[in-house]
């Protein structure tokens, strides 16, 4: 595994092709990541479903209220939620999106984002600007090219649990 320089701002995903390690922005986006180790320590993203899966461009999962493939799962809603706390404003920066940067979900406001984010699986430049980037895979995107495609998948993968380093040392 990718040498871990801030476990505090380094979540580990687990798939079931392995973990993926991401290195956390918090001076590009303090809030985005800030919501992420908060949904994480809570276990809200265990088992939560990648809902939208699309080659070559990337994969969306982290709708904590609908697609948690353990607990009240609605396949059908998936990607239409996010969690109970309040919506977060965008923290756009010059970082690109590049492959494996992780971006944070959102509608058409973009001060909507709240708990989805996709990974990137390509270079993706006309995303710049217009989506809050707040990490990157530095361990794993071998793991995260693996999961299932589709809008929605047939038969999703899921985060089987997404953990903060420094919880899991």
């Amino acid at each position: 595994m990718a040498e871990i320089k801030d476990p505090e701002n380094t979540v580990i995903i687990e798939l079931k092709d392995g973990p993926v390690v991401i290195e956390l922005l918090p001076d590009v986006a303090p809030k985005h990541v800030e919501r992420m180790k908060e949904l994480a320590r809570a276990g809200k993203y265990d088992n939560v479903a990648f809902h939208r899966v699309i080659e070559g461009f990337m994969a969306q999962t982290g709708d904590v209220e609908h697609a948690n493939m353990e607990n009240n799962y609605n396949p059908g809603r998936a990607g239409t939620g996010g969690s109970d706390l309040p919506d977060l404003p965008a923290e756009f920066s010059r970082l690109p999106h590049d492959r494996g940067t992780l971006g944070a979900a959102r509608s058409m406001n973009p001060n909507s984002a709240n708990s989805q984010f996709f990974i990137n699986f390509r270079d993706n430049h006309f995303l710049n600007g217009q989506y809050t980037v707040y990490g990157r895979v530095i361990d794993g995107m071998e793991h995260v090219d693996k999961i299932m495609r589709g809008e929605p998948p047939a038969n999703p993968d899921r985060m089987i649990s997404v953990k903060v380093a420094a919880d899991a040392e």
